[in-house]
């Protein structure tokens, strides 16, 4: 964990003081997370304090959906319809609430979007996923796309990229994997599946002793498709289309470590056309950071 990770009496009182005030849960987190809490931690307080209060906590902790045991709190992604970062200003186009995604427009600029196929495209090989026994990537025929990686904070354009993305999802920068750019020709398609580490899978562990699990997932389409490669989620019947700048946002684990079955998503065929995009995933902690061995083992 990153900063502060215990909550004192007096700051249960501010929480709960402010909270009866009629503020917005997600101001203070931010608040805390400024005074040194851990960002993970700091909203599990919040959570935990209107949990205890049944009055203030009802609007935004929702009961799980049946057979899925997955609490729903306060999401991660800013409230409004319009999320304003350092550069930019990122529209909100469509909210689902169970599970928590969101499709946004102006992510990206159409020139981003030209120079990342650009940069990437002389560099790509193709695309692999984790194995779930052995955790390492492994080529795998349910994932005919190929790709390429720019590591955290990479030059001062992908700087640029991972800030925005950082304020956009409202997470940590350096909780983030670097971005992640692929390529689907024609016939291209990724079979459903989750982003988060199963962790019925022995290959799980191996990839979550550094940073531990991934808690979100934000794709930006960087080009628009003929027909087909949508992005998928089929418990929900949700299909999101390609447009070029725009991208969807899904969250999936909560301060609890539960994780949410309903994230299960993919992407379609492309029919016609190509299709690129770059996605973001992030982490419970600093990606990079090792787990100690006694919280690796349990």
């Amino acid at each position: 964990m990153n900063g502060i990770t215990n909550l004192s009496p007096e700051w249960r009182n501010w929480i709960r003081e402010n909270l009866a005030r009629g503020c917005a849960p997600q101001s203070l987190v931010d608040d805390m997370v400024r005074n040194r809490f851990d960002p993970v931690f700091a909203r599990a307080a919040v959570n935990g304090v209107m949990t205890n209060n049944e009055p203030v906590a009802a609007p935004f902790e929702v009961k799980p959906k049946v057979g899925t045991g997955y609490v729903y709190e306060m999401p991660r992604l800013p409230a409004g319809n319009i999320i304003r970062t350092s550069d930019r200003d990122v529209r909100v186009v469509t909210r689902v609430n169970r599970p928590m995604i969101a499709v946004l427009e102006g992510v990206l600029s159409d020139e981003e979007c030209d120079q990342l196929i650009r940069l990437s495209a002389d560099k790509m090989h193709r695309s692999t996923t984790v194995d779930p026994i052995s955790g390492k990537h492994e080529v795998i025929a349910d994932r005919s796309s190929e790709g390429t990686f720019f590591a955290l904070n990479a030059d001062p354009f992908i700087t640029r990229l991972d800030r925005r993305i950082g304020e956009v999802m409202h997470w940590p920068v350096d909780h983030g994997e670097g971005l992640q750019v692929l390529h689907y020709g024609t016939g291209g398609e990724y079979k459903p599946h989750f982003d988060y580490f199963p962790p019925e899978e022995p290959g799980s562990h191996v990839q979550m002793t550094i940073g531990g699990q991934r808690v979100s997932t934000l794709v930006m389409y960087l080009n628009d498709v003929e027909e087909g490669g949508t992005t998928i989620f089929p418990e929900i019947g949700l299909e999101v289309v390609p447009k070029k700048g725009s991208a969807v946002y899904f969250e999936y684990t909560n301060s609890q470590n539960q994780l949410d079955r309903l994230t299960l998503h993919g992407g379609s065929p492309v029919t016609r056309g190509e299709k690129w995009i770059v996605t973001k995933w992030m982490r419970q902690r600093r990606y990079g950071e090792a787990l100690s061995p006694a919280t690796a083992t349990s």
